[in-house]
């Protein structure tokens, strides 16, 4: 019989564990395959498909023998692409292609950091941000911003968590899980801290660009000076419906472009050719597509927000982009489930969900900011209004004595 060798974690991912996401998605999965009856409202992925001429550019790439190893920078057709219709301006140097915009954020701080280097991260943000900044190195500076202050970090905020080891700040907007969008003004008031801080760069995460219902502005419009020290993460998953195509990118200087090819040569290298035949196709074919399920993300937006508005206890602020609501659930804390069960944090309140009514959402922990739950309307009318119903059903069983 062999000896058993225990094994042992790098430091570097000793304390990660699986996003939240993740794992209640998992658990749904469970209560499903075990037979109970289970919605799932917690991953942020399009219901929509992949549009026919985006799906057919990729069939006509492999019949076209576009099938081996492509630059480790990303074909220079998508680059181009990427560039032309950045919506500022850009060269196709300046644009590396990824295995999604999480691989981008992942070649960005590889590149980067080094040991004990900070990022400030305005919280809620996005489950993966602070650890793919701890796996690099680094340190996540999260700065919590209240609903109170829409969810966005002010220039006060922001001048106030600047240190010396300070080396990015990160935005993201429209936001996960907030849906809020900074403005042109909103921006411009973050671009005048950081010009007082050369030595802090920007990353502006931009992926629901086009699921926007007020007017979008990209960092890099609201602050053109700033360019030669931002990075723009974007990408096809989201407005495109192409979540498993697995195409993002960075459009920002240079030399960091060319630092980031290098981590990504020796990471995963080109992303598949195929998909990036058919994110060109997105870019330049009909895009009629994006205004009409930009519309019909609001339509549930809208029918999301007053629903769940009306749940004694909850309270539901309106989005202004990407397609989740993080209510706050703060107003059932103290109260009791059937089996005495006390609420007293959000994950209660979501484990309760699940338990009583089968439904999956993410709790706010998981973002950074504890109190309410991420739930996603990326998904049909009527799985909405099941989910929304359930949600009611459960929080009008919860009692107080």
């Amino acid at each position: 019989m062999q000896n058993l060798v225990e094994f042992h974690r790098a430091n570097r991912v000793a304390g990660l564990t699986m996003s939240e996401i993740v794992q209640v998605s998992e658990a749904a999965a469970r209560k499903r395959a075990a037979g109970h009856d289970v919605l799932a409202l917690s991953t942020g992925e399009p219901d929509f498909p992949t549009p026919d001429h985006i799906c057919q550019a990729a069939v006509a790439a492999m019949q076209n023998g576009q099938t081996r190893y492509p630059p480790t920078a990303g074909t220079p057709a998508l680059r181009a692409a990427v560039a032309e219709n950045a919506g500022f301006p850009a060269e196709s140097h300046e644009v590396i292609v990824s295995t999604g915009a999480k691989q981008v954020l992942s070649n960005l701080y590889m590149a980067s950091l080094n040991e004990g280097d900070e990022v400030i991260i305005p919280a809620p943000y996005w489950t993966s941000y602070s650890d793919i900044v701890s796996v690099a190195g680094g340190r996540a500076i999260v700065v919590p911003c209240a609903e109170s202050e829409g969810y966005k970090i002010s220039p006060a905020k922001l001048e106030a968590a600047i240190t010396p080891k300070t080396r990015w700040l990160l935005l993201n907007s429209p936001s996960n899980p907030t849906g809020a969008m900074y403005t042109e003004a909103e921006l411009a008031g973050l671009a005048d801290v950081l010009r007082k801080h050369p030595e802090v760069w920007i990353v502006s995460d931009e992926i629901y660009q086009h699921i926007a219902y007020t007017r979008f502005t990209s960092f890099r419009t609201a602050a053109p000076d700033l360019a030669n020290r931002t990075l723009v993460v974007n990408g096809v998953s989201k407005a495109h419906s192409m979540t498993g195509w697995r195409i993002g990118w960075g459009i920002g200087p240079a030399e960091l472009i060319k630092a980031m090819i290098v981590v990504q040569g020796q990471s995963t290298s080109g992303a598949s050719s195929i998909s990036q035949a058919a994110a060109v196709a997105a870019l330049t074919g009909d895009n009629s597509h994006l205004e009409a399920r930009r519309k019909a993300f609001q339509d549930r937006r809208d029918f999301v927000v007053a629903e769940l508005s009306a749940v004694p206890g909850l309270s539901c602020r309106v989005p202004d982009g990407a397609f989740y609501v993080f209510p706050s659930c703060t107003g059932v804390f103290g109260t009791k489930t059937p089996d005495g069960t006390m609420i007293s944090t959000d994950a209660d309140f979501c484990h309760y969900l699940l338990a009583a009514e089968g439904l999956a959402v993410v709790p706010g922990r998981a973002f950074g900011l504890p109190g309410h739950f991420r739930l996603s309307y990326a998904y049909s009318n009527d799985a909405l209004a099941d989910g929304c119903a359930r949600i009611s059903r459960a929080v009008a069983q919860l009692t107080r004595n």
